[in-house]
C-alpha cells in the first residue's frame, strides 16, 4: 500500500471569506426562521374588556328658535366624564331658564349612572330633557367605538 500525502494549501484570504459567508449564512437561516415563526396569538377579547368609546371631545347642535346651542360630552375610553352646554347666549338662557339646571341634573345622573337610558327628569321639564337628551344620544354616537 502506497499512501500518498495530499497537501491542500489554503489561502488566508479563502478561509475567511468562507467564514464571513458561513456566518451570513446562519444569520440568513436564522432571520427567516424569526420572520415566519406564528406569533403568539392574544388572549380573545371578552365584551367587558371592549372599551365602549373613543375617547375625546364630541358635541352636538340644538337650532332652537334660530339660535344654535352646542352640547358637549367629554369621554374617555370607558366613562361619560362631562356634559355641558358651549355656545350659549344670555338670550337664550333669559327665555329659557330651564336649559342649565335640566342639564346639570342629566349631567350628574349620567355620570353617575354611565348610561342615558337611566336617566329620569320631572314632567314639568320634559321637553327641555327629551330635547337635551337626545342631543347627548347623537354626541355618544359620534363617540362610540367601532366594532
Amino acid at each position: 500500500m502506497s499512501a500518498k500525502t495530499k497537501l491542500v494549501v489554503f489561502q488566508m484570504k479563502e478561509l475567511i471569506y468562507t467564514g464571513i459567508f458561513v456566518v451570513l449564512g446562519i444569520l440568513f437561516i436564522l432571520l427567516f426562521i424569526f420572520m415566519f415563526l406564528p406569533k403568539e396569538k392574544a388572549e380573545p377579547s371578552t365584551v367587558d374588556s371592549v372599551s365602549p368609546y373613543v375617547a375625546g371631545v364630541y358635541t352636538s347642535s340644538i337650532v332652537f328658535h334660530n339660535q344654535a346651542l352646542e352640547v358637549e360630552v367629554v369621554v374617555d375610553k370607558d366613562h361619560i366624564n362631562s356634559v355641558r352646554l358651549i355656545n350659549l347666549n344670555e338670550t337664550v338662557t333669559t327665555m329659557y331658564p330651564l336649559f342649565e339646571p335640566v342639564l346639570e341634573s342629566i349631567s350628574t345622573q349620567l355620570i353617575e349612572s354611565q348610561s342615558i337610558d337611566k336617566i329620569t327628569y320631572p314632567t314639568e321639564s320634559q321637553y327641555t330633557s327629551q330635547v337635551l337628551l337626545e342631543s347627548i344620544r347623537l354626541a355618544l354616537k359620534k363617540a362610540e367605538a367601532p366594532s
